[in-house]
């Protein structure tokens, strides 16, 4: 059973850094993809990163270079690092996770996933 566990949101101010951690069980890394996801109030989920087992990366358009995406397979522990945050960063950010043999590396953000963390809350604001 694929269990995803969120931690690091916090509230800071603009131009301010984060990191979310997402403690992650029951994931093989040699056949998962995982993800970051965001939501802000009364606006659609968006994936704003993701990685695969060859630890190929994609990002959102709005947050490329100043968000990177890692993880540590040996404590199967997904990171989100955001710097320069800005205000339209705040929203509820989500781990997902998703079997993705045969996914195409360069739009890995695209695919469908089913496996979510709770949810941290991040807010930027002065």
């Amino acid at each position: 059973q694929v269990q995803l566990v969120e931690s690091g949101g916090d509230s800071v101010e603009p131009g301010g850094s984060l990191r979310l951690s997402c403690a992650a069980s029951g994931i093989t890394y040699t056949t998962y993809c995982m993800a970051w996801f965001r939501q802000a109030p009364g606006k659609e989920r968006e994936a704003v990163a993701a990685i695969d087992f060859n630890d190929n990366t994609n990002y959102l358009d709005s947050v490329k270079g100043r968000f990177t995406i890692s993880k540590d397979a040996a404590t199967n522990t997904l990171y989100l690092q955001m710097n320069s945050l800005k205000p339209e960063d705040t929203a509820t950010y989500y781990c997902a996770a998703e079997w993705c043999v045969g996914w195409t590396p360069s739009r890995l953000i695209y695919y469908k996933y089913h496996r979510w963390g709770q949810g941290t809350q991040v807010t930027v604001s002065s």
